[in-house]
């Protein structure tokens, strides 16, 4: 096979990108290398325009279990099915790094497809795929102002290091500590135009650091691209994509620029609407009448909406205005209301502005945690959020059926930002679920989840360290609306909604506690951003961060003190692990006749010994705990025990000690001098109190006596 490999540092690691004919009828294909995880990386351009509103880009991350060496998918299809969370995250992180980068008038199908081929269980493939993919991207004839880089930067509070692409037990590790975090920064050799962070409480100066020391990365691994494509890359197509009339395009600028600029301004979400699909209705009316026919004005929707972007553009960098009035800082209404749905275990709404999100917790036994099977690992999850984003919380109709990349999207950015503040197993041995129904939505539903869910938690119970609140901002900047310009002003806005976000160059999102940053997304429609546009971002999400705050801890200071009357009660003792086989019983019979005879609704036990009894009744969870205590008691001689005689023999008494565990007291034990018969000394139902005088290891037999004990 004919092949050329390149490579570079990051770090202390090697990273290397192989040119071969492995798929020779793709627009090009790499195979990425990082450790001894590699990923093919291929691209494809339609060979015709299409008749749509939007860029026809997918991108296509596909994990293969063989990657990993395992034979994973259900019992009966042994084979991979739908897109793993991972992988669903994974290709929406390659998506919003390309993506800005592409002309948006281009209508051709262009098709990005990631196929993990190996996976050695250190090197993450997603940083590698966003490499090979910009390098595919770039060596093929597609049209693309890339190449683009990316990596994840680790900064460890205790040593004040930051280093790259660190291991999935680094980042763990990290995470635990206070003021630790992991960032991915990715873009072009200038901007940086996407951002994922998880952080435990990291600060905003530290993050200022890392965002300039990433930078440097990013050049390197730019740079290597740039050389190869130099080399080896393919003469860019020409195409076309939509062509506007520039008679229509002045047309609807004079007739429309009243109009919409006017509709556009209006306050409310519903009266605008309303104002601007009437206002385009009259321009469409308008242009009809000068001769224009219905072919004519196939693209008038698109040159509105591009006008209406620049409108929104100039009246926010020219004169200050937002469409909806608020200054640049200003947070919409905050409203957050606790315990407002009966017989679950925690609920809470959180309203800002028009976007409303209802979260409601639910708490369970540990073993209700979801197993997750993916090529990179096998885990438990314990703490669960999901995203529910219903049409008619935007006021349509729409399919409802099982959740899109966005929702997953949206709730793992909510679940990273809340993840830092849950308590640890020991501390509370629940599994928790968190559910948001996004009820109403004009701009930044994920950070709504975030604030309703603290809540939620709090009024479930839940003893979360600290609440968390997050906010979106948003850029507007002359690129935004007209790509040659060489101004450079920006202005930053806070708590951006719906047309802000859709005509926005920027969507930042913050999430964090009074002390520090949880969780981070950012995306662009612009090439990206600089140093001084993310820390102007990050301070002004600090100060609207800590409004909303004292907003939540109005409505619910900190959590309740005791969990739902409807919530399991759960009570935990440790066994020895050799005992395990012990409390389950032949083919599981000990555990469920308990679980049977007392009406309970789990026992749960860890392979370390540690057992969680769960039910709604705590009397009954009580009873199993001393039964389980007692079965697996181990005796010592010397002992003092107590128990109801239970049985009488000629040469002695079987005292009952609990659990299902009984010990022997001779007829020579009973009392000093000669007994004549048991029932001279003990009679059937009598309580005793007696001494541990020898314990036979192999039968587990127990000897006892009361002559002992009176000695």
């Amino acid at each position: 096979m004919k092949q050329e490999q390149f490579s570079t540092t990051i770090g202390d690691q090697t990273i290397s990108f192989t040119l071969s004919d492995v798929a020779p009828q793709a627009g090009a294909a790499v195979i990425g290398t990082h450790g001894e995880t590699s990923v093919l990386a291929t691209v494809v351009m339609g060979k015709e325009d299409k008749n749509m509103g939007f860029f026809p880009l997918t991108v296509d991350y596909e994990e293969r279990f063989y990657a990993a060496g395992k034979i994973l998918g259900s019992r009966f299809v042994r084979r991979e099915g739908r897109p793993s969370q991972d992988a669903i995250l994974s290709g929406r992180l390659i998506d919003r790094t390309i993506r800005p980068l592409f002309n948006d008038k281009l209508r051709r199908d262009i098709q990005v497809i990631i196929t993990i081929l190996s996976y050695d269980e250190k090197n993450d493939p997603d940083i590698i795929a966003l490499l090979s993919a910009s390098l595919a991207l770039g060596l093929s004839e597609i049209p693309w102002n890339g190449p683009v880089a990316g990596v994840r930067a680790l900064f460890d509070p205790e040593t004040g290091e930051v280093s790259y692409n660190r291991p999935a037990q680094d980042v763990e590790t990290v995470l635990q500590k206070t003021g630790g975090g992991e960032i991915l920064f990715a873009g072009t050799d200038e901007k940086v135009n996407m951002i994922e962070l998880e952080g435990n409480e990291i600060q905003e100066t530290t993050l200022e650091t890392m965002f300039l020391k990433s930078q440097e990365e990013l050049k390197k691994l730019i740079s290597l691209q740039n050389d190869i494509i130099k080399k080896h890359g393919k003469e860019k197509a020409t195409v076309s994509g939509i062509v506007f009339n520039e008679q229509l395009v002045a047309d609807i600028r004079t007739q429309g620029e009243a109009l919409l600029t006017e509709a556009v301004l209006k306050k409310g979400k519903q009266e605008r609407d309303e104002a601007l699909s009437d206002a385009m209705g009259k321009l469409r009316d308008m242009l009809v009448e000068k001769s224009y026919t219905e072919e004519d004005l196939e693209h008038f929707p698109l040159i509105c909406d591009e006008f209406i972007n620049e409108i929104v553009h100039k009246k926010a960098l020219n004169e200050g205005i937002r469409v909806d009035g608020r200054g640049m800082d200003e947070i919409r209404p905050l409203e957050s209301t606790v315990g407002i749905i009966p017989r679950v275990h925690g609920s809470s709404l959180f309203k800002r502005g028009l976007t409303h999100a209802l979260a409601v917790t639910t708490l369970a036994p540990p073993g209700s945690h979801q197993l997750v099977e993916t090529i990179e690992a096998t885990s438990k999850k314990r703490f669960l959020l999901h995203y529910n984003f219903p049409p008619y919380s935007v006021g349509e109709t729409g399919r409802i059926g099982s959740p899109g990349r966005r929702e997953i999207g949206h709730g793992a950015l909510a679940q990273k930002a809340l993840k830092a503040v849950i308590p640890s197993q020991e501390v509370f041995p629940y599994t928790i679920r968190l559910v948001s129904e996004i009820v109403s939505s004009n701009g930044s539903s994920s950070m709504a989840t975030v604030c309703a869910g603290s809540l939620s938690l709090m009024d479930a119970g839940v003893p979360i360290k600290k609440p968390v609140a997050g906010i979106a901002l948003g850029v507007m900047t002359h690129q935004g609306y007209n790509s040659q310009t060489t101004e450079k002003d920006y202005v930053v806005l806070t708590d951006i909604q719906g047309p802000e976000d859709h005509y926005g160059d920027m969507d930042f999102k913050v999430a964090g506690t009074r002390d520090g940053i949880t969780a981070m997304q950012m995306d662009v429609k612009i090439e990206g951003i600089d140093k001084d546009v993310f820390m102007q971002a990050l301070g002004k999400a600090k100060e609207a961060r800590m409004k909303i705050l004292e907003n939540i801890t109005s409505a619910l200071p900190a959590p309740r003190e005791r969990i739902s009357q409807y919530a399991p009660v759960i009570k935990i003792t440790s066994v020895l692990p050799e005992q395990i086989g012990l409390v389950i019983g032949p083919g599981g019979k000990t555990i469920n006749g308990l679980i049977e005879k007392y009406d309970i609704e789990s026992i749960d036990i860890d392979d370390d010994g540690k057992v969680f009894i769960s039910g709604t009744n705590i009397e009954d969870v009580e009873k199993v705990l001393r039964e389980i205590e007692g079965m697996t008691h181990v005796f010592h001689v010397g002992d003092i025990v107590e128990g109801d005689i239970i049985k009488t023999l000629d040469f002695g008494a079987i005292v009952a000690l609990g659990g299902g565990r009984d010990g022997m007291i001779h007829v020579s034990e009973l009392k000093d001098g000669y007994v004549k018969q048991v029932e001279d000394v003990v009679k059937l139902g009598d309580h005793v109190k007696a001494k541990v005088i020898k314990v036979d290891e192999s039968s587990g037999k127990i000897s006892l006596s009361i002559k002992a004990l009176e000695k």
